[in-house]
């Protein structure tokens, strides 16, 4: 989410899955109920210096001039054979100077490609650039219906042989730098083997005013898709899910004592979620990370235990401030500030997890000026034993 095109400063956060999702039973014991409600002691939390550095070398290497140099969104699906599909948002290409700037983008006379969906496919320490379209005329993955639409992409996973992601539809409806809204939700289905266009668009459900693409979870029989009501400063968590591994199969919905086939009957789980989040299994409860919105701009990553991949979700637990926040921060910048986070479980760090986050201005000649803004950063939250 780039400021200057249609900026999304509706803090964001989200989730990612590994493939298979076993089942997981609640523990039955009191005193397991009560440990899987609680969030583990966090003993540390530092900058993951080899997948930072990854995307750092790889945006600031100018051997390919059609390729990726920062984004925002940053969701993983990792594949059975190894790879890993990169889902991000808004998405800068081209070249990066000598100083760390780069040209304006295409629509304001320079000669960066902008695109507002993309993959980036990772196999080992190598990395690859998705989009539609030619290098001399770079599109988005998922295209928009005409000049006035445009899609985000939600959180992503693997459904068999191919790879569902879900998008947010958002729409201009004047002339204002503010007047544009959310749409509707859609899925769009990929080969991981020629995912440079999709196989099949569907519909998702929209007729309640939330954004099912916050994140994804396989539990057992089930894939859990979470999202969020959003009213600016004040933001809800709901759930959904559908039986088996496909997002094209039945919704439910969760109510305040069950489950309904009726999206109206969905109810507000939790606020201070941001727009994307996480929730993933570890070590025995469902972690909920997320950007606080309590807070406007918060620069704090936190956590929520639950012992059901619906919640309830407690205990909140601060896992990290972000160091690049505003005008106290590394940038030392006030027009800095940080959202996105969610977690990637996939990731061996010995039982740590990886939570990422994105870095962004409200000044969007910032972007121009230093690349290294508008790229995400990853964070290995140490937990006790």
């Amino acid at each position: 989410m780039v400021t200057r095109h249609r900026s999304r400063v509706l803090l964001a956060g989200t989730v990612v899955l590994t493939l298979g999702g076993a089942a997981h039973a609640a523990p039955a014991s009191a005193g397991a109920a009560a440990a899987c409600a609680t969030v583990p002691a966090v003993t540390g939390a530092a900058p993951d210096a080899a997948l930072t550095g990854l995307f750092t070398a790889y945006g600031n290497d100018n051997t390919a001039l059609d390729d990726w140099t920062g984004a925002d969104g940053t969701y993983s699906v990792p594949l059975k054979d190894g790879r890993v599909f990169w889902v991000f948002s808004d998405t800068f290409l081209g070249k990066v100077d000598a100083d760390g700037g780069r040209s304006p983008v295409t629509d304001e006379g320079g000669t960066t490609p902008f695109l507002n969906n993309s993959f980036v496919v990772q196999d080992g320490d190598e990395l690859e650039t998705i989009y539609r379209g030619s290098a001399d005329d770079p599109e988005p993955l998922m295209p928009p219906v005409d000049g006035s639409h445009w899609f985000w992409a939600g959180d992503a996973h693997a459904s068999g042989n191919v790879i569902e992601a879900t998008y947010q539809e958002y729409e201009r409806f004047g002339p204002g730098a503010w007047d544009w809204r959310w749409n509707r939700n859609v899925l769009a289905r990929y080969s991981p083997e020629h995912p440079d266009e999709p196989l099949s668009v569907h519909d998702l459900p929209s007729s309640a005013g939330i954004s099912w693409a916050s994140a994804i979870r396989r539990v057992g029989p089930y894939t859990y898709v979470y999202g969020v009501e959003d009213h600016g400063a004040v933001k809800y968590m709901h759930v959904a899910r559908v039986r088996g591994a496909s997002l094209l199969g039945t919704w439910e919905y969760r109510t305040a004592d069950g489950w309904s086939r009726d999206e109206a009957d969905s109810v507000r789980v939790m606020d201070g979620v941001a727009n994307e989040y996480s929730v993933s299994r570890h070590d025995g409860r469902y972690l909920l990370v997320t950007h606080d919105t309590t807070v406007p701009l918060n620069a704090e990553i936190v956590a929520y235990a639950s012992c059901s991949p619906y919640g309830p979700f407690t205990d909140k637990t601060v896992l990290y401030t972000t160091p690049e926040t505003g005008a106290g921060g590394s940038y030392g910048d006030p027009n800095i500030f940080t959202y996105n986070a969610h977690a990637h479980p996939h990731i061996d760090r010995d039982g740590d997890l990886v939570v990422s986050y994105n870095v962004n201005t409200f000044d969007n000649t910032d972007h121009y000026e230093d690349v290294s803004i508008y790229r995400p950063r990853f964070i290995t939250v140490d937990f006790a034993d």
